[in-house]
């Protein structure tokens, strides 16, 4: 019988809310990866995390994501911090919930503050951690790919969005294989803009 190659995957969004969008280096690009890694996520019932940064001073989270909005995402976090890593006493709630060591990709800004942090958080409790390299940016674009080099030598798996969901998947047998090859092929241009830009960084 077919079966996924990762086990027990979380997707977690890290702070990627309206008033940072001007700041954010190619910042539509993080959103657009955000938004195909959703669809995976809706196709393989994927259980998603997601955080605001100061909500109150820096907005919600950015409306295209779809994040608790009817027909959406549902998510099973979405909490607020002032602190930079998401493990909030919430967010470790919802973790322990699942009741299973977790295979955590990660996107959202920025690399080397919140995602760095959440990164070295969820490592440090035994999860696996993957960082999208196509999914992160930083306001000054050279943070990130210093952050990427720290973050693989602390044990995570820097990779694409594209290489993490056929990962995930494993198997052209399993049943929801052929949704996630439409996701992959309807972000075609997408992600081929995105890896221009993010990863030549």
């Amino acid at each position: 019988m077919a079966q996924r190659r990762i086990t027990n995957p979380a997707l977690f969004i890290c702070d990627l809310q309206e008033k940072f969008r001007p700041a954010i280096f190619e910042f539509p690009k993080v959103i657009a990866t955000t938004q195909k890694l959703l669809r995976a996520a809706r196709i393989l019932n994927i259980p998603v995390f997601a955080t605001t940064q100061n909500k109150a001073r820096l907005g919600e989270t950015c409306p295209e994501l779809g994040l608790d909005a009817p027909g959406g995402i549902k998510t099973l976090v979405h909490d607020d911090k002032t602190v930079f890593s998401m493990l909030t006493p919430e967010v470790r709630k919802g973790i322990a919930s699942l009741n299973s060591r977790l295979s955590c990709v990660i996107v959202g800004i920025e690399s080397h503050i919140c995602v760095t942090q959440t990164t070295l958080d969820l490592l440090r409790e035994g999860h696996k951690v993957y960082v999208i390299a196509d999914g992160v940016s930083s306001c000054n674009k050279e943070e990130v790919p210093i952050a990427l080099a720290r973050l693989r030598q602390e044990g995570a798996v820097v990779t694409t969005s594209e290489s993490w969901m056929y990962e995930c998947v494993g198997d052209a047998g399993i049943e929801e294989f052929r949704q996630i090859i439409s996701v992959v092929k309807e972000t075609h241009q997408s992600t081929k803009d995105v890896l221009q830009t993010l990863c030549k960084i």
